[in-house]
């Protein structure tokens, strides 16, 4: 493909690459919504759990800037899951002004059943790729991220797709 933009010959309803990547997330974001509801997670939700867990975001402000919401929509989430008893916001030590977000006891046990949750949802959604088949893919969708320069992404080369499946030592919050 060239290095120029992609270029549509205007509207239309034949299926297009922005068709597939979108239905594609959303098949994926409602099998795992199934996979997760029995935790009282939805797909949108265990982003937070898991950046919490792996101690990759720790307050509202870096949570919404990781996962690309606005504050807005970031705050209405963490209320749900505070709700839900998954998570406390709590002063910061050092600096009173800063609110931190820590997972409550049900928060990790939750956080440590997703890994393998999602790993099953992404296996039967991979059914009957060959492994190269689904480096290729990931290779691309990489690719396809890092031409947007003001993405961070949340993870770095997949040779072993995904985060590791060991958190940093945790303490206790509830």
């Amino acid at each position: 493909m060239s290095d120029g933009p992609f270029v549509s010959a205007g509207p239309s309803i034949e299926p297009s690459l922005g068709y597939f990547l979108s239905t594609a997330r959303n098949v994926l974001a409602g099998r795992i919504d199934r996979a997760v509801s029995p935790l009282g997670l939805t797909s949108s939700q265990i982003g937070v759990i898991l950046l919490l867990w792996f101690e990759r975001a720790k307050t509202p402000n870096e949570m919404s800037r990781m996962l690309s919401y606005d504050t807005g929509s970031m705050t209405r989430m963490l209320d749900r899951l505070e709700k839900k008893g998954f998570l406390v916001r709590q002063r910061s030590q050092s600096d009173r002004r800063v609110v931190e977000l820590a997972l409550t006891g049900q928060g990790r046990e939750a956080a440590q059943q997703l890994p393998a949750l999602v790993a099953a949802v992404m296996t039967e959604q991979l059914r009957g790729f060959a492994p190269e088949e689904v480096a290729t893919l990931i290779g691309l969708l990489q690719r396809f991220i890092a031409n947007d320069g003001t993405t961070t992404p949340l993870c770095g080369p997949a040779e072993g797709v995904g985060m590791s499946m060991q958190p940093p030592p945790h303490g206790d919050v509830d």
